[in-house]
């Protein structure tokens, strides 16, 4: 049997991939983001932008600086998907970067509930709206959402709004469900009116 099954499955089901992320995590004092990349897979994107979308949301993404570098890891990703590439790549240096395996597994464990909500709810539907050029569209989006997140750290937590848009535009190309894609929309203009309201007071 080969290994392309397993990966199709796990992009399907988010709970699954993010059991297997936790187990990794707890198997590992140092958890660098290419041993991350590694239990992904390499065959879809989605995954890409919404696990680091996910875990940025969670407790750890109180962490300072941690923030700013998950939106570098989505922008890479994003760019590649704007482009069109069909593989991930990203930079040893990004790659090489660690995070300690039991912040990442308190934070896998706390987002599991949603997880298993999500999966229940997301389906195929308006798939037109994660197709190009619709899917350029969202990467662009992810870009800017992401571009957001370094003024918002000044603000506890406040980074949790693009990124979890960010984990709506993954879902929806995981799942292909469009009406996800047109949810991060609306979670756009709440962080546009956030980093105005920031930008304003400094």
């Amino acid at each position: 049997m080969t290994s392309e099954p397993n990966a199709d499955q796990r992009q399907q089901n988010l709970g699954g991939l993010l059991r297997e992320i936790k187990a990794l995590a707890r198997d590992s004092e140092q958890l660098s983001i290419h041993k991350i990349r590694e239990t992904v897979g390499e065959r879809s994107f989605g995954p890409f932008l919404t696990i680091p979308a996910i875990i940025e949301t969670s407790p750890i993404g109180g962490i300072p600086g941690l923030p700013s570098v998950i939106a570098i890891v989505i922008s890479f990703i994003a760019i590649q998907i704007l482009f069109g590439r069909k593989h991930l790549w990203l930079p040893d240096w990004l790659e090489k970067r660690r995070i300690k395996g039991s912040k990442l597994e308190r934070g896998v464990e706390k987002i599991e509930p949603a997880s298993r909500w999500i999966d229940k709810l997301v389906r195929p539907r308006l798939a037109w709206a994660t197709k190009p050029p619709f899917l350029q569209g969202l990467a662009a989006l992810s870009i800017v959402l992401c571009a957001t997140v370094p003024p918002l750290e000044l603000i506890p937590f406040a980074s949790t709004l693009p990124m979890a848009a960010v984990a709506l535009i993954g879902l929806s190309l995981i799942a292909r469900d469009g009406s996800l894609a047109c949810s991060a929309l609306l979670l756009s203009a709440g962080t546009a009116y956030a980093v105005i309201t920031v930008v304003s007071q400094n």
